[in-house]
């Protein structure tokens, strides 16, 4: 928008993109982000990025929101898009304010939509590798995002009682400003 000036409208208290010519103010939104720690048999669902940011990083099947859709639908969109799963929903795991990037993200606890046989998971076109987890293999040194080791501390708390109220920001990041970094 090189044509459009930043300053802060009438009526306003921020700093906003406005057109000179027009009065059109372009709002700059944080952006929705859903996905779901997959569960099964004690084991947690991970997809290995093929896109950046934080290529050949794990994280969990999680993606942005499309108009158009619940945060519910988007959570099992991206669980189909990034591992080929099918997924039922159990309910929300965590909320997580991400202001460094101005993103919400909600995460979901779910387990594979058919309990009947074994599950079916394959990497998808965002995907390198997937696979199922057992807490003590899960690649701590290659997680991707501070949200996705957020969530799965989140399902570690809960295992598979009663979700209660969603796990909010850690203490020691309240406004998601912090970024991933390797374990020591």
């Amino acid at each position: 928008m090189p044509d459009f000036i930043r300053q802060i409208p009438d009526g306003d208290n921020r700093e906003r993109l406005v057109c000179p010519d027009c009065g059109h103010i372009n709002y700059e939104n944080p952006k929705i982000v859903v996905g779901t720690v997959v569960v099964e048999a004690g084991r947690v669902l991970l997809c290995r990025r093929s896109i950046n940011p934080r290529r050949g990083y794990w994280t969990l099947p999680a993606g942005f929101m499309e108009l158009g859709e619940t945060i519910e639908e988007g959570a099992i969109r991206e669980a189909a898009e990034e591992a080929c799963a099918e997924i039922a929903l159990e309910g929300i795991l965590g909320v997580y304010s991400i202001s460094r990037i101005g993103q919400v993200q909600i995460m979901f606890r779910g387990r594979f939509a058919d309990s009947a046989r074994t599950p079916l998971f394959a990497a998808g076109d965002e995907t390198l590798d997937v696979g199922l987890f057992a807490w003590d293999d899960i690649p701590w040194d290659q997680i991707a995002f501070p949200t996705v080791r957020w969530a799965l501390d989140a399902w570690r708390g809960t295992g598979t009682g009663v979700l209660g109220a969603p796990a909010l920001n850690p203490a020691e990041d309240p406004r998601g400003v912090g970024r991933a970094v390797p374990a020591a």
